[in-house]
Order: C-alpha cells, then sequence, then structure tokens
C-alpha cells in the first residue's frame, strides 16, 4: 500500500456511513448535463488513466465500469482489452444517450441502473471493476464494496477513485453560500454527500480483510484553467456540472439561482483569482486498487 502526503479527507468507518437521507429527494438534483460535463474532459479523464493504468489484469473476461458517464472513458477500456466483455453502467439517462451515441459500433453494453441496487452476479463473474469519481454520489459504497468485491472472479480486480477535495475553497464556500442562504435547510441535504467520502486509511483497511494485494494512494493534481477575463470563473464553470447540481435542482427560480451563482461565483474569485488568463485548481483524489487471490 502506498499513500502520499496530500490531505486526507476526514474519518468515516464502515459503521458510521449513512443511509441516503430520506428526506432529500435525488430527483430534484439538476439533471446530468454531458456537455457541460465534457468542458473539462482531460482534467477529469486524466484521475481515470491513472487508475486503470493500476489495473494489472492483461486477458479480462468480463469488465465493468460503475459510474461510466458519457462513456468516453469507458470506451477505452474496449480498447485496451478487445476481447473483454465491456459494460458500462450509469443511473444517468441523459448520460447514457450520449454513450450510446458515442459507441458508434456497439462495442460497450450501456446499463441503466443505480450503484445502490445494481447487481453485480447479472454479469456473470468479474474480472475487472472500475468505479472512477462516483461513489461520493453513493452514501452507502462502504457498505457495498465487499458484496462488489465478492463477485469478482478469483485474480479480480477492483479500482475505484473518489475526489478528496470536500474542504477545498470550492466545496466549502459553496456550503458556506448555501448555509446562508434563506434556503439553507432545502440545500444542506445535497451539500453533506461529502459525509460518504471515506480517508484512504478506511479504504485500505476494508480491502484488506478481503484481500492482500492493496494498493492505495491519493494524488493533488494541480490544475490549470482557463479564464478569459469576461468568461464565467473556472471554477464554477467545474462544479456546475457536478458538486453544484443538488443546488441548482433546488433554487429552480431563475432569478434564486442567478442570486446564489453571482454570490458564490463572488467568492470564487477571491479564492481562486485569474492571473495571465488562467485559475489554478488544486484537485486531491483518492485511489485504491485490490487484487483478489487467484
Amino acid at each position: 500500500m502506498t499513500t502520499s502526503d496530500a490531505p486526507a479527507t476526514p474519518p468515516h468507518e464502515p459503521a458510521d456511513v449513512p443511509s441516503h437521507d430520506a428526506s432529500h429527494d435525488a430527483s430534484r438534483d439538476s439533471s446530468w448535463d454531458p456537455a457541460q460535463y465534457a468542458v473539462f474532459g482531460d482534467h477529469r479523464g486524466r484521475p481515470f488513466h491513472d487508475l486503470v493504468a493500476r489495473v494489472p489484469s492483461e486477458r479480462p473476461r468480463v469488465v465493468v465500469d460503475l459510474g461510466c458517464g458519457p462513456g468516453d472513458l469507458t470506451l477505452t477500456l474496449a480498447d485496451r482489452w478487445p476481447g473483454a466483455r465491456v459494460v458500462g453502467v450509469d443511473s444517468s439517462p441523459e448520460m447514457l444517450a450520449r454513450a450510446r451515441e458515442t459507441d458508434l459500433v456497439g462495442r460497450v453494453e450501456w446499463v441503466e441502473a443505480a450503484a445502490e441496487t445494481w447487481d453485480p452476479t447479472t454479469h456473470g463473474a468479474l474480472d475487472v471493476l472500475v468505479t472512477n469519481a462516483t461513489l461520493q454520489w453513493v452514501p452507502t459504497h462502504l457498505r457495498l464494496l465487499p458484496r462488489w468485491l465478492g463477485a469478482l472472479a478469483p485474480g479480480g480486480v477492483l479500482a475505484m477513485q473518489v475526489p478528496a477535495n470536500f474542504d477545498a475553497p470550492s466545496h466549502r464556500l459553496m456550503r458556506e453560500v448555501a448555509a446562508r442562504h434563506p434556503r439553507a435547510d432545502d440545500l444542506r441535504a445535497g451539500l453533506d454527500r461529502a459525509d460518504a467520502v471515506a480517508r484512504p486509511e478506511t479504504y485500505a483497511a476494508l480491502l484488506l480483510a478481503h484481500t492482500r494485494d492493496v494498493d492505495v494512494w491519493q494524488t493533488t493534481y494541480l490544475q490549470v484553467l482557463a479564464a478569459e477575463p469576461d468568461a464565467p470563473h473556472p471554477v464554477l464553470e467545474w462544479v456546475r456540472s457536478t458538486g453544484l447540481r443538488p443546488v441548482l435542482g433546488v433554487l429552480t427560480d431563475d432569478t434564486e439561482r442567478e442570486a446564489f451563482l453571482a454570490t458564490y461565483e463572488g467568492e470564487l474569485e477571491a479564492a481562486y483569482p485569474r492571473r495571465d488568463g488562467v485559475v489554478l485548481f488544486p484537485f486531491t483524489r483518492t485511489f485504491a486498487v485490490a487484487r483478489m487471490p487467484g
């Protein structure tokens, strides 16, 4: 196991992971927008490629990408393992529609399912299960990981990556602006999802209970985002398609929504100043790869 000196997220043990908050209706979240998500495609794709590079499988038969999004990264799995059955699973109809449009020759099976209810046994024994930047949206994932490990074939690999930047200004300021908002109670539930993400040591301990072949690490990417003077702040554009979705799902009135965004963007301008047409946006991520005994 390897870890870097990057700051860890607050500790959460498996027993402490909350179930879905019944007061928060996920259907109110702003829909996933494949086009907005793709604005920073290169930056979002790099952790995926760094994760998959650590997967030792050479000729897997069944490969699943859980939380496949718009599918462009899933197709790279079909490129790497052309002889495998590759399955992309996602809960967003919008993302899956884009994935099917991109997959012109049908190299991947696209399945609509939520991670919480997805049954990995429907695909047979899994040789590789990849889940990238998805589990922060699944508050119960520490309870689900043992089940997913149990669905792996002998020698099968689980590879996961989650953001570890919930204490960064991008997310802290979002919570602070929401806390000052007249509808703070409505906004709170959608912004509490950081509680689902555990420390690297917690993931390592959980995985080591099932296999000794475990690799856990953190990487902080110092992302250089283009920031023209008259353009929206790039960090706002980044979170608009991810962490800000629960807020946008609640603030459906245009005036109310734009007022929130203006206040939040002002805070981002101070936290991430524009210099010479760019903004530096540090982003820490936690990675884990576990290989089951052969």
